[in-house]
């Protein structure tokens, strides 16, 4: 099976507002569970694109109630709850945390390796997630140092 791409969420990661890299971060949540890559998009589109939960920030904000019921709309109803609990969670800490990751992503002070570790900070992400948003998202990190 092909995996799925930004472009084909119509997401451009490399948007100068940070919300496409968001955007892919949520994608790449989603498909990186056990479920269907299907219902990863079809959640993922619910959240996005008929709910409008496009910044971190809106995330943060959406009810634990809706987020389920969103979830559940797009079949991914095994998880839903704790899912809707992470992403809530995500979304919080992204509103927080992604403007000053922004800031010193485009200054150069962090590599690869470093936004990995920090995703994998996030509850609810790891490896696979983070295989998954820097196999679209790497060409914004510079590479990483060499170790001495």
């Amino acid at each position: 099976m092909t995996p799925i791409t930004a472009v084909d969420l119509g997401i451009e990661v490399g948007d100068a507002s940070g919300h496409g890299l968001y955007k892919w971060l949520l994608a790449s949540f989603l498909i990186g569970k056990r479920i269907r890559s299907s219902v990863a998009v079809e959640a993922y589109r619910n959240l996005v694109d008929r709910y409008g939960l496009d910044t971190p920030e809106k995330l943060a904000s959406c009810s634990h109630h809706d987020l389920v019921r969103y979830l559940g709309q797009a079949g991914y109803a095994r998880y839903d709850e704790s899912t809707a609990r992470r992403l809530h969670v995500l979304g919080m800490r992204l509103s927080e945390e992604l403007p000053r990751q922004l800031t010193i992503l485009r200054a150069g002070i962090v590599d690869a390796s470093a936004v990995e570790q920090w995703l994998l900070g996030f509850e609810g992400i790891g490896p696979k997630t983070v295989e998954i948003f820097m196999r679209e998202a790497a060409f914004l990190f510079p590479q990483r140092l060499p170790k001495l």
